[in-house]
C-alpha cells in the first residue's frame, strides 16, 4: 500500500524559538493583533510504501528519531493518508 505522510516538526515546550518570537512580535507591525504563542517548526511531505498504516507510521517514527529530529529538543507528529491506487 502507499501512503502519503506530513510530518510537523517543533521545539520542544520551554525551548526558545528564536524565529516564533520573531514572527511574533512583527504582526502587530503589520496589523495583525491578538495573535501570541507562536511557535515555529518545519513539515515534511512525503509518500511511503508499507504494509498498512501502523508499519508506515512506525517506520517514520524512526525515521523522525535517527534523521529528521533532534530528539533533544524536537518533537514530531506524523499524519499518514492512504493513497488511492491508479488504475
Amino acid at each position: 500500500m502507499k501512503f502519503h505522510a506530513v510530518i510537523d516538526v517543533q521545539l520542544h515546550p520551554g525551548i526558545a524559538d528564536p524565529q516564533g518570537s520573531t514572527i511574533e512580535r512583527a504582526l502587530p507591525t503589520l496589523g495583525f493583533d491578538g495573535i501570541s504563542g507562536v511557535r515555529a517548526g518545519k513539515s515534511i511531505h512525503l509518500d511511503i510504501e508499507a504494509d498498512d498504516a501502523a508499519s508506515a507510521e512506525a517506520q517514520l517514527g524512526e525515521v523522525c528519531e535517527k534523521f529528521l529530529t533532534n530528539p533533544v529538543i524536537e518533537d514530531a507528529s506524523i499524519t499518514i493518508v492512504e493513497l488511492a491506487e491508479a488504475n
